[in-house]
């Protein structure tokens, strides 16, 4: 494969990754790019998803450019940030914090937004902003109780995974799914063509297996 169309995900997500596999694309290599994730004083979320992601592709861009044998493929870096007005929920990691973010979540609207960053074989750095609107039920202590115990929550933007169980949560959607999941595809894929890279390359190898 010409290095034009390899593809490092700076993510260990592995929710983003089944996202691109859906689309037909297999990274060549994931690298999560380390970084501060907190946001600074008085920053948006909007602002907040966009300074993470370029900061991601770029650290990643950075750190492969010093490996001995350096491959000139494209970086994709992507961060998702929920928010509650200017309210930014966390990544929850313990029960209280997802708690926190349910009874946040309950009876309201709130904003999804991934911010996403492309730095090409160039070393160019292309950039997108997703915002997507998602409505909670008013939800019971009962269902907090049972989706706490049920564990899906750890590690996810506003302590909730719309994939899954809270699914059943969400009484209107307006925008990407896909978006909310972790990556939206519509965006990804434009993104990437926009740029050369051939994500349709591999659509046809199941019909010729």
């Amino acid at each position: 494969m010409s290095d034009l169309q390899k593809l490092v995900l700076a993510s260990g997500s592995p929710r983003r990754v089944e996202l691109l596999q859906q689309a037909g694309i297999e990274p060549d290599r994931l690298f999560p790019a380390d970084v501060d994730e907190r946001p600074m004083r008085a920053e948006h979320p909007r602002s907040l998803a966009k300074r993470l992601s370029v900061t991601k592709a770029q650290k990643a861009h950075e750190v492969l450019a010093k490996e001995p044998e350096p491959a000139s493929g494209f970086i994709l870096a992507a961060d998702t940030v929920v928010s509650v007005g200017r309210r930014i929920l966390p990544k929850a990691e313990t029960s209280d914090e997802a708690l926190h973010c349910l009874q946040l979540l309950s009876g309201r609207s709130h904003r999804v937004y991934t911010g996403l960053a492309l730095v090409t074989p160039a070393g160019k750095l292309r950039q997108r902003l997703v915002e997507t609107r998602v409505r909670f039920k008013r939800l019971s202590k009962q269902d907090m109780e049972n989706y706490l115990a049920s564990g899906e929550w750890r590690g996810k933007a506003g302590g909730y995974g719309i994939q899954g169980l809270a699914g059943t949560f969400v009484v209107k959607l307006v925008g990407s799914y896909t978006n909310v999941v972790g990556l939206p595809l519509y965006e990804t894929t434009s993104l990437l063509s926009g740029e050369g890279y051939q994500v349709q390359l591999n659509w046809q190898a199941g019909a010729r297996a």
